[in-house]
């Protein structure tokens, strides 16, 4: 009864008419952003930071989200019908949506691309909705030994998990603690890495950082592919409907993508991207005739598409429940949350119930809202992709600026953003996945904090984190994921799983 109540709750927030708005303009911008090759909603939600001061938390929250999971059905868009993932996680559904749009199925493509969507999005909410609750409550009974060893298997799955060298990924993950070390030390007052900068000594601003490596790098990096879709054939629909024969090709496929994309959601580092990925891999292997993948066939779109949207969304089960980021979007969201005056973790169901089921009960708003706007209005979305890139360019340096130089108004702020943007975009050209950074510097505060406490508790005794059964637990998982992912083997197999964005 007590969750009934709660998500009475959030259908009340989520229904009040500013909260609808935001959540309409967060799915149409998700939608836009993910047809447009080389933007994504990582950018676009940190250029979008500093704006959520002006916004009530709940509203900021549910904007961002939209953002999110709406940028998961329109990068499908361009996928099949110009054989250009607006997203990463749609490059597996260009595969065969593609070949199927070549054969004049583009229109059956898109609409179980819809479907499936949505109906992973429905379920993944009521997942959020069912097991948020249980994993808050078992959250509330952790103490900073758990916490600090909860932080450091999340880092080492972001580690794990992530695409391109394990070595890369952890250095990028020893710079994001490095950067979040910035500043006067709470305890001591002593500033740290400031090198005598004023503007250094509240740290390093997480929004002018955010913006820099996602959002000014892509532009860097946009200006050297700004000619890659040009002379792009948009193909025929063709009928919108899919047949009988489909629906019934395309039920199982997309059951399975909603099942492993709930999963796979909730681990640090997978999300949208591995499920969509996993998924293709799945059906392929369980097809009696796999030779049909890769031209045409229609389980290639349902299932990585219903896995990619799930997993988008379940992704926000561990950031809800007990603050910690699962990819760099939700890294961002709690940089909102902070800016808001909100403590991200357990509390927040009970502090802010409102913020908590109002964004959970969004989300099937927002993914409702996405089907209408995403199979109507495909034409015109395949239209937006004619807009030259250097028209957009100064658009989002200029608005990027203006943002960031709003949050405080220090030109310090600008610098940062500048010199982030420089070195997000050398970092990822040497071959370095800058998600983990921004991990690793949201967590690395919270994780000296823990540590500091533990110590506090145990009289210093650094045996306290082994004699905690869910210490050790999380300390001895995390242990075998980096020795499991150094095995020869299982690097060949990660670079078979994952290709880069480029």
């Amino acid at each position: 009864m007590e969750t009934l109540s709660n998500l009475r709750l959030g259908v009340e927030t989520a229904f009040q008419w500013y909260n609808l708005f935001y959540c309409f303009i967060g799915a149409l911008m998700g939608t836009l952003v993910g047809v447009l090759p080389g933007i994504g909603p990582t950018a676009t939600i940190a250029m979008l930071l500093p704006i959520t001061f002006t916004l009530s938390p709940e509203t900021a929250l549910i904007m961002l989200a939209g953002i999110y999971y709406g940028a998961q059905y329109g990068g499908s868009t361009t996928a099949i019908l110009l054989n250009l993932p607006g997203e990463a996680s749609s490059a597996v559904t260009a595969i065969d949506g593609y070949q199927m749009a070549r054969m004049g199925e583009g229109g059956p493509a898109l609409a179980i691309a819809a479907i499936g969507s949505f109906f992973a999005g429905t379920v993944a909410t009521f997942v959020i909705v069912f097991s948020a609750p249980l994993l808050t409550s078992v959250a509330l009974k952790f103490g900073p030994v758990e916490y600090f060893a909860l932080i450091t298997f999340g880092l080492v799955c972001s580690v794990t998990l992530a695409h391109g060298s394990i070595l890369k990924a952890v250095m990028m993950i020893v710079l994001g603690l490095l950067l979040g070390m910035v500043g006067t030390d709470i305890s001591s007052g002593v500033q740290r890495f400031t090198f005598g900068q004023l503007g250094l000594m509240e740290g390093v601003n997480v929004v002018a950082l955010s913006v820099g490596i996602f959002g000014l790098s892509e532009v860097f990096r946009n200006f050297e592919r700004a000619g890659d879709h040009e002379g792009a054939t948009v193909l025929k629909l063709g009928r919108l409907m899919p047949s009988a024969k489909q629906f019934r090709a395309s039920s199982g496929p997309i059951l399975r993508g909603t099942v492993l994309g709930s999963l796979l959601g909730v681990l640090p580092g997978g999300g949208a991207l591995l499920s969509s990925f996993a998924s293709y891999a799945m059906e392929k292997r369980l097809s009696k005739t796999p030779e049909r993948f890769g031209k045409g066939a229609i389980e290639g779109v349902a299932g990585p598409e219903s896995a990619n949207n799930a997993g988008s969304q379940t992704s926000f089960i561990p950031m809800l429940t007990l603050g910690l980021p699962s990819n760099a979007v939700m890294a961002m969201m709690i940089g909102a949350m902070i800016m808001q005056g909100i403590t991200p973790g357990p509390a927040v169901a009970a502090t802010h119930p409102t913020l908590f089921w109002g964004l959970i009960a969004s989300m099937w708003v927002g993914n409702l809202m996405l089907v209408i706007l995403n199979l109507p209005l495909v034409g015109l979305w395949v239209k937006l992709l004619t807009v030259p890139y250097w028209a957009l360019f100064p658009a989002i340096v200029a608005f990027s600026s203006i943002g960031i130089y709003s949050v405080n108004s220090v030109p310090f702020d600008l610098y940062v953003l500048v010199a982030a943007g420089l070195g997000g975009y050398l970092l990822i050209r040497m071959g370095f996945e800058v998600t983990p950074l921004l991990l690793g510097f949201v967590l690395g505060p919270m994780m000296e904090e823990y540590l500091r406490r533990a110590m506090v508790l145990s009289r210093g005794d650094p045996m306290a984190f082994l004699t905690s059964p869910i210490s050790a637990f999380f300390l001895i998982c995390g242990l075998i994921m980096l020795v499991m992912a150094a095995r020869p083997s299982v690097r060949r197999k990660r670079a078979e799983i994952f290709v880069e964005e480029d």
